[in-house]
């Protein structure tokens, strides 16, 4: 996993110091996507990739739309060591696409980065996302969601978003941990 190795230091370098919290919940939801491996066999190594890069675009260096999921893939296509389906993971995760939809930049979003059609790596990368806090602890959905309403509020970009959101999150993690029971796997 040469790949995740990397993905690490990135992610650390981009946001350990400027967003000490931002880099808990990274390594908090790359440890979710790690536990998901045994049941994702070759797929594993792209998933914690994603999972350890998926919120580089809140990184100071990084933000220039202020649409972490865009500006985050965005910085990550212009590095020629990221698969591309890492770079899709990242900037569709966790139902990304409505909330560009919200912010006037579902077009963009889209065309520039078509959602991977691997419905198991995308359910992956949002359970891993929407069952760890911000300080990188599990939870679940449910909690996340209104953790997220309670520090956006229900009407700003973000906490309309997540209302639409929500049904579809609360389905991937559900689906995921029908999996991972097949699997025998602990979630």
């Amino acid at each position: 996993m040469a790949v995740v190795g990397w993905a690490y230091e990135l992610a650390e370098s981009l946001l350990a110091e400027p967003l000490p919290r931002r880099w808990a919940h990274t390594r908090g939801v790359a440890g979710r996507a790690e536990s998901l491996a045994p049941a994702l066999g070759d797929d594993a190594e792209a998933l914690v990739a994603a999972a350890v890069l998926h919120d580089i675009g809140y990184a100071p260096a990084v933000a220039l739309t202020g649409f972490h999921p865009l500006d985050g893939a965005r910085h990550l296509r212009t590095l020629p060591v990221v698969d591309e389906r890492v770079v899709r993971l990242v900037a569709n995760h966790s139902f990304a696409l409505l909330e560009a939809e919200e912010r006037g930049l579902r077009e963009s979003l889209a065309a520039e980065f078509p959602q991977l059609d691997d419905e198991l790596l995308v359910d992956a990368l949002v359970y891993s996302d929407m069952t760890t806090t911000p300080d990188g602890l599990p939870t679940t959905s449910y909690a996340r969601v209104d953790e997220i309403l309670g520090r956006y509020g229900t009407d700003s970009v973000v906490g309309r978003f997540i209302r639409r959101a929500a049904p579809a999150i609360h389905e991937s993690v559900a689906r995921v941990r029908a999996l991972g029971r097949e699997a025998g796997l602990d979630l």
